[in-house]
């Protein structure tokens, strides 16, 4: 349990973020609700929906609180900006890793925005969810959630009486997850988050354009794919899955791509890597994670890195995925990311 004295120490540093943030609202009755909903978020309620909230904080009803959170006129980016400001403070490094990933969120009804049956993750199967595409940030220091974009699916974006309805505004239309990320690792490049790497799961690195705008940015990545994805290599176009046969035994390698909840997570590695044509001093390449116990269990990943980057190096970035994890589990945890009642 903590302690009195970490408690006074969070909420000391909760109220140092809502002085960052208070720019942003323009009156101070908003400043206020924004002040009061960080200490709800970090409270003792088990739920941390409109009415538990508003109880927790003393207040009759929810209203000023869902006020504040639907209606009330503030720039959600402008806030959005404030943060990745405050984490590179605290967490900042050269070396630091974006870390692109979705995350779902069930639903029963049909009118929150994006809601449709699609998959979740979540979930682990097909269910009526809302699905958000997030960008995390880790450093040594800690890692930490930076920006999101709400996957707006085709059926949503064409039908303009149920996006007015659901108050989206016209400029937003349909865009792949992919691109939703590239905007994110855009924007967080732009506001001079210090970066070097990115990593993400096989629907983001399966996309061409998404590595390609990674290399525009000059950030490295080690990214998922699929095994269906095509791959150029020994004068063979074939899908990785079929290039795995040409890997010869001595080339695989047992190495920890980085402490987990039940120790290290250790697994056997084989890397193939080429020059890049258009950079002398980096190389792409084809990564591939096989499980110790299931030799089945395979994952796939394409690498651009420094010539020289060692291949623990590249592990240790495939394996950082999981703090985008941790993330989710702790908001919604902690902090109800999954909780919200604002539509």
């Amino acid at each position: 349990m903590p302690t009195s004295q970490e408690i006074q120490g969070w909420l000391a540093e909760v109220d140092a973020a809502a002085e960052w943030i208070a720019p942003r609202f323009s009156r101070q009755e908003l400043r206020t609700h924004a002040a009061r909903y960080l200490r709800g978020l970090i409270s003792r309620v088990e739920r941390k929906n409109g009415w538990q909230l508003a109880e927790e904080l003393g207040e009759a009803t929810p209203v000023n609180l869902q006020h504040f959170l639907g209606r009330a006129e503030w720039d959600a980016d402008a806030v959005r900006n404030d943060l990745q400001a405050y984490v590179s403070e605290h967490l900042g490094a050269k070396d630091g890793i974006l870390i692109i990933d979705e995350t779902g969120f069930l639903k029963k009804g049909t009118k929150s925005a994006g809601v449709k049956r699609q998959y979740s993750g979540t979930a682990g199967r097909v269910e009526n969810s809302q699905i958000g595409v997030f960008l995390a940030y880790r450093t040594a220091a800690g890692h930490a959630l930076i920006d999101r974009a709400l996957y707006l699916p085709q059926e949503w974006a064409d039908d303009l009486p149920r996006r007015r309805e659901a108050k989206i505004p016209d400029v937003v239309q349909f865009a792949t997850k992919p691109q939703l990320a590239r905007q994110m690792l855009l924007q967080a490049v732009a506001a001079g988050t210090p970066a070097k790497w990115v990593t993400a799961d096989e629907v983001y690195g399966s996309d061409h354009e998404f590595r390609r705008c990674c290399e525009t940015l000059g950030l490295n990545y080690v990214v998922a794919i699929s095994s269906q994805t095509q791959l150029f290599l020994n004068n063979n176009r074939m899908r990785v899955s079929e290039h795995l046969a040409e890997i010869r035994p001595s080339a695989w390698r047992r190495l920890s791509c980085g402490a987990g909840t039940k120790g290290e997570r250790i697994y056997d590695w084989a890397f193939v890597s080429w020059p890049h044509f258009e950079q002398e001093k980096f190389k792409r390449g084809w990564l591939v994670r096989r499980s110790l116990s299931d030799l089945t269990d395979i994952a796939y990943y394409f690498t651009h890195a420094p010539q020289r980057t060692p291949l623990q190096k590249l592990v240790e970035i495939a394996g950082s995925r999981w703090a985008i994890e941790e993330c989710f589990e702790q908001a919604k945890q902690e902090t109800g990311l999954d909780e919200y009642e604002v539509r």
